[in-house]
């Protein structure tokens, strides 16, 4: 039996939704959840959405606030705003988003180019934040060469954990994870690393901790294709043998997302809530029926087209693909992650 690390959901702009989170708590759900970011600028407050998915969480799990901007004063004035106005458990600082748009505003992964700004930021807000402190980063903004360099600066904050996604800025998601700068700040950090990019089963879940030793994984993409995955993830890391869900499983959680969606946002147009589905519906149809039923999702215009796409394809007791379509757009690298821990 392996010791089991820490799960958390990665924050996922527009989709780290309390409708998601709620659905994902129905099927177990990560230990840890963080929130979609608030943006910061000189005119910003925290954003009242992300809020109400924080206080709808409270009491069942733990949830820490991303925050992305590049000034200390407005990032620390947020922060403070964050923790007064929720209970959530710590701040997270965005160090890592690769959008073209938040890096030309020198923001997310941008500011890998500029140590010490993230060095006055992390200290900024070391003195005001009440709860944890922590960064989330890729390995690089061009090279994962420059990743040495940036663990010596990490090693230095004063935060209490770091997650990594395993690429860099410009790799975006269309590569393999580099585990090897990961496992080398699992070994350098005074303080607990989590692992990020392509975990998208148990098996990848798996090769992602024995090939770095991270004490948490993050899980992203997979997380959303497949919302039993934390659950079968602590049964695989426990040595237990877990039946996969099946297609059918798959239908009634795309038809409770939808509801809670439409509840939660109270979303009155169809032609809205078909359009909110298709952002989770692109990664939950990933490996099935060989793009067909993507296509035909992506195609639909109305909520009843939506339903009965899924129910021409899903209603069915045949297990769910275990793996997404590795496809090089939404899911890429996975098969080499696996690879590599059969070599070990």
């Amino acid at each position: 039996m392996q010791e089991l690390p820490t799960l958390s959901i990665a924050p996922m702009q527009d989709v780290s939704v309390l409708p998601l989170w709620r659905c994902l708590e129905r099927r177990g759900g990560p230990d840890l959840y963080v929130t979609e970011y608030f943006r910061v600028h000189r005119d910003s407050t925290p954003e009242k959405k992300i809020l109400r998915t924080i206080h709808g969480m409270s009491g069942r799990k733990p949830v820490v606030a991303q925050m992305i901007g590049n000034n200390p004063e407005y990032l620390v004035r947020t922060a403070q705003l964050i923790e007064a106005q929720s209970d959530c458990i710590g701040i997270d600082v965005n160090l890592g988003c690769p959008a073209p748009k938040v890096c030309g505003k020198k923001a997310g992964g941008a500011l890998l180019k500029n140590p010490e700004l993230i060095r006055r930021i992390a200290c900024d807000l070391r003195e005001v934040v009440k709860g944890k402190l922590t960064l989330k980063t890729r390995v690089g903004f061009e090279s994962p060469s420059e990743f040495d360099d940036l663990l010596e600066l990490f090693a230095s904050l004063p935060v209490e954990g770091l997650a990594i996604h395993g690429r860099t800025v410009r790799e975006r998601y269309q590569s393999p994870v580099h585990t090897d700068c990961i496992a080398r700040a699992v070994s350098m950090l005074p303080y607990p690393v989590t692992a990020n990019g392509n975990i998208v089963s148990t098996a990848t879940a798996v090769a992602m901790q024995q090939q770095t030793g991270a004490t948490g994984l993050m899980i992203g993409r997979g997380g959303i294709r497949n919302p039993w995955l934390f659950s079968l993830v602590r049964d695989a890391f426990s040595g237990q043998t877990t039946p996969r869900p099946t297609l059918r499983d798959l239908e009634c959680y795309l038809i409770e997302l939808a509801e809670e969606i439409a509840a939660e946002a109270a979303v009155e147009s169809n032609t809205k809530l078909v359009h909110r589905m298709k952002k989770f519906a692109n990664y939950i149809s990933s490996g099935i029926h060989d793009g067909i039923f993507q296509n035909q999702l992506r195609r639909a215009n109305s909520m009843e087209e939506f339903r009965s796409i899924c129910q021409e394809h899903l209603s069915s007791d045949e297990p769910m693909p275990e793996d997404p379509t590795e496809d090089g757009k939404l899911f890429c690298g996975f098969g080499e992650l696996i690879n590599e821990s059969a070599t070990i």
